[in-house]
């Protein structure tokens, strides 16, 4: 199978999350409406789901590693679809929450497979292109999910919304088994004892250079995920813009990551991932550091839209960087070290969302606040991760 045939059916299953995620952002008014509750209620759905898609992580990572990729991303997918056709038929806040964590752990399990897959037929830069190949593709998918979730809106309702992630999934599904996992390998089942399942998240954890590369991860996705929790109100009320002018910025969003995600494939060639991923991460501080300028100052909307757009893109080359240099040092535990990686950036950013969707009230600043700091945590562990792949590289030689 070619890179790009990998690639296309790995970019979407990855397009899962964020259909799940951003598809219903323009229907929070509706739904605020019809369950009876507010705007910032209904935001604690999105961070019901993140939530979900990282704990079940630390469950489905290792189970990948034993019983095989194709058994936890197909049940994944049976979970996500059944579990978002309930949420179509929720009547109140609690039924959704209830059944958007069910949801969350059926992404889960499709989530943690997808590096998984990738560890387990590439490492190194061939990786990272990989990962960039991949979300290039997936990018499609919160490109057109405002649009299409505004279009089903005006259409139907919101619970149609919902019912396409269904139908999505189970088609995803048959694609998968007939394309994907018919082509890859047979899984050879793991022979040692089912407690190595737990410890060997201890190996990755005492592994000071990956969890620097999952700390970044981390700090970067609860900087986006705060802005996808309020997206909907910096735009459609802080800015009063229409539905379809919002999708049009959020696309914007999705489209420079895509742009950014080219050039650092291109720049893979040339230059080591580790120190595109500092340039990255350095490059989204100050866009967060003129976001932060231009919120204090009220200036208008475009110029805000012009710093998030800017922020945002940069995950196009910070993720596949950072998520190939994370997995590098694991071979034989592909699942389960993506897993801790996944687990620890949805539920820690999961919280973030949900404590600034209950705290930072009906005001621009804040939430600008708690997104540029996330953007330094990034900043602090970015700027020695060269210098640590370096000393990583020269441990064999020593210990020889």
């Amino acid at each position: 199978m070619s890179h790009f045939q990998l690639a296309l059916l790995l970019g979407m299953t990855v397009a899962l999350g964020p259909l799940a995620l951003d598809a219903y952002l323009p229907a929070f008014p509706a739904i605020s409406a019809d369950l009876g509750v507010g705007m910032g209620d209904v935001g604690l759905t999105l961070s019901a789901y993140v939530g979900a898609l990282g704990l079940a992580q630390l469950v489905g990572g290792p189970l990948s590693d034993r019983y095989g990729r194709q058994v936890i991303l197909l049940g994944g997918l049976l979970i996500f679809g059944a579990a978002a056709f309930m949420v179509s038929r929720a009547a109140s806040l609690d039924e959704m929450l209830l059944w958007r964590v069910v949801q969350g752990i059926g992404g889960a399990f499709c989530a943690v497979s997808v590096p998984a897959i990738v560890r387990d037929t590439t490492r190194s830069q061939d990786a990272a292109r990989l990962f960039g190949l991949i979300g290039l593709i997936m990018f499609i998918a919160p490109a057109v999910a405002p649009s299409m979730g505004a279009l089903l809106l005006a259409t139907w309702d919101w619970p149609a919304i919902f019912l396409m992630l269904t139908g999505y999934a189970m088609l995803l599904g048959v694609v998968l088994k007939l394309l994907l996992f018919s082509r890859l390998p047979p899984w050879t089942p793991a022979s040692t004892p089912v407690k190595t399942l737990i410890t060997n998240y201890s190996l990755v954890l005492r592994h000071a250079t990956t969890m620097r590369f999952i700390g970044i991860q981390v700090a970067c996705f609860s900087a986006m995920l705060v802005f996808i929790t309020h997206a909907s109100f910096i735009y459609q009320e802080w800015f009063g813009l229409s539905s379809a002018h919002f999708s049009a910025l959020f696309a914007a969003n999705v489209g420079m990551m895509a742009l950014l995600n080219v050039l650092n494939r291109r720049l893979l060639l040339r230059i080591q991932s580790v120190v595109l991923l500092r340039i990255g991460v350095m490059v989204q501080f100050a866009a967060m550091l003129a976001l932060l300028a231009s919120a204090a100052l009220a200036a208008p909307y475009w110029v805000v839209a012009g710093c998030i757009i800017l922020a945002v893109g940069c995950m196009g080359a910070i993720i596949p960087n950072n998520m190939a240099n994370a997995l590098e040092y694991f071979p034989d535990l592909g699942g389960t070290a993506s897993a801790l990686l996944g687990a620890t950036q949805f539920t820690v950013a999961g919280i973030v969302s949900a404590l600034s969707a209950i705290y930072a009230g009906d005001a621009l600043l804040p939430i600008v606040l708690i997104m540029a700091g996330c953007i330094l945590g990034a900043v602090v562990l970015a700027v020695g991760a060269p210098g640590a792949v370096d000393r990583e590289a020269l441990r064999p030689a020593r210990e020889l």
